[in-house]
Order: C-alpha cells, then structure tokens, then sequence
C-alpha cells in the first residue's frame, strides 16, 4: 500500500508484523500513530514476552497501543476518519487522517478461473499437496494463495520444491525434492527492535505436554549491542529436558532477524545443545547472545 502522502496521525487496525511494521514506519517519520489490537497482546503469535518488550519499546518511541480493543465502526464522512473503539474501559472514538486496515491477508484468487477447472479451495486458499500439486493434475499453486505461512522466503522454497518435483517426475532431475516442514519456517518483524522466531513458544512447548528448559539472555551485557547504541530485548530459547530437542528460539533486539537461521539450521540437523555449547561463537557479535542463553537454560551461564 502506498499512501499519497505522509499522513499526520494514523491508526493502525491489528498488530501483526504487517500492522507492526508500518506503524512503526509512519511513526518514525513523524506520523503520530495508534495501534489498535483485539487479542491481550501484540504480535500474538509471538512468544508472550517478546509481545510485552516490543509493546513497552513502541511505546516509549510514541506510539499508542491498544490491546483487547476492538474497532465497531469507521466513519469516513468527514475529513479523515472516525474509529470508534471497544475496549475494556469502555467505547472510545479516535480520529486520525488515515486507517490503516492490517488485520490479516486474503489471496487474491478470484476470477481467474479456478471453479471452472475444478480446483479445490479451502478458506479463501488453494488446496496442494506436498509438491504444490493441485487437485487437478499438471496445475500447481505456490505462494500465499495455498495454506501455509505467508511470506517471500516461503514462498520462494515452494517455488523451488515445485519445480524440482516437477522435473523430477519428467526424469529431468535425478532424486525427489523434500518436502517443506513448516514447523521449522523463520518468522521476522522488521520494526525496532526487530523481532525474530522459529519453532514453538514457551506456551506452545508447555501446552504440548514438553518438559522443557528455557534460557533467556539480555542484550544489555552484549558488547555488541551495547557498542551500537541498542542494548534492549533478549534472546529466549526452549529445548526439550528430556530429549534435547531444540524446540524454539524467540528473539527481540538489535539485527536478530539476521541471526535466527542458526536455531533453525540447527533444528533442522537436530543439533544438541551440546553441540551448540562447543562451537565457538566470535566475539563481540549479536549472535553469542544466542550460546549465552542455551548456557542459561543449562545453568551454564557465565556472562550474566
């Protein structure tokens, strides 16, 4: 979406990395910005605590965050807009120059003939199998238009996948692709702090039945961190206490988003902490930080 021009004051409906992400962007340019969530909490998807770091640092950059808010009504009559919201305080109307609706994603599948060919649909998305392959033979789908998370890097292996398997089965490409685990797909949010994950929240482990361990590492005795002027946020990991499996690493600070591919190398290898423990990571950088919490989780730590 782009807008005309720099709004004055904007709010923002629903605080996924999309709502994030802009509000974050129009605030740091001047626009002065509310954020309006239905759920307890921010980025909800994310593990609990890095919603409540990422909410405390929007904030103390300006912005208003509203959670367990609902928004009933817009009036768009006037110059601007009206939004009246329900929240647990009770009815409030905000007025702004812009609404900026990020309450979520819909493919854009319409008209393009798909009914006519008999391809299956399910809530708004394309039905594949593991290879992308549609109900109807010969006609694949990739991208944000079939289930699964929607983002670039998913979407470009997909792509890749779908066409290995295609030239696989035309015995042009000589071993079938693996298929996508979607379990193991790195999310970012690219606001500051940046806020990266991959696996299970600590929520999600414990709901699970896991027996786990957690590890979480401040940034502000990172040297790195420190020495860039961003000592805020942590790195968090969850592994399994009984088997070792590296469960989920959920990260809010300075470049994260940049050092997330490590857990999910990792998980993908089914490395130990162990492992991970004995394999030297340079100093200073962000991403010792990431050793330094798996050593909190083992009652390692040495930097804290």
């Amino acid at each position: 979406m782009i807008l005309p021009q720099q709004p004055k004051s904007m709010i923002v409906v629903g605080s996924g990395a999309i709502g994030v992400e802009f509000g974050y962007f129009y605030n740091s340019m001047g626009t002065k910005v509310v954020i309006v969530e239905f759920l307890p909490r921010i980025v909800p998807i994310e593990d609990e605590e890095i919603s409540k770091e990422l909410e405390k640092n929007l904030k103390k950059q300006g912005i208003d965050v509203l959670t367990s808010s609902e928004v009933t009504k817009v009036d768009t009559s006037g110059n601007g807009v009206k939004a009246t919201v329900k929240t647990a305080n009770g009815e409030t109307i905000l007025e702004a120059e812009v609404l900026l609706s990020a309450v979520g994603i819909q493919a854009n599948i319409e008209g393009i003939g798909l009914e006519e060919l008999g391809i299956k649909l399910d809530k708004g998305r394309i039905m594949v199998d593991k290879f992308y392959q549609t109900n109807v033979p010969g006609i694949y789908a990739i991208g944000d238009c079939v289930p699964g998370q929607a983002l670039a890097h998913v979407a470009s292996k997909e792509g890749i996948i779908c066409a290995e398997s295609i030239a696989y089965n035309e015995k042009k490409f000589n071993h079938q692709p693996e298929a996508l685990d979607y379990g193991n797909v790195p999310g970012c949010t690219y606001c500051s702090p940046e806020v990266a994950s991959v696996g299970l929240t600590e929520k999600q482990a414990r709901d699970a039945g896991y027996e786990i361990k957690v590890g979480k590492f401040p940034l502000s005795p990172s040297g790195k961190a420190v020495a860039a002027g961003h000592p805020e946020g942590f790195v968090k990991v969850i592994f399994d206490a009984k088997y070792g499996e590296w469960l989920g690493t959920h990260m809010i600070g300075y470049n994260v988003t940049e050092i997330i591919v490590e857990t999910v190398v990792a998980r993908k290898l089914e490395t130990t902490h162990h492992e991970v423990l004995n394999s030297i990571h340079p100093h200073p950088t962000i991403s010792e930080s990431v050793k330094d919490a798996i050593e909190v989780a083992y009652g390692e730590a040495i930097h804290l």
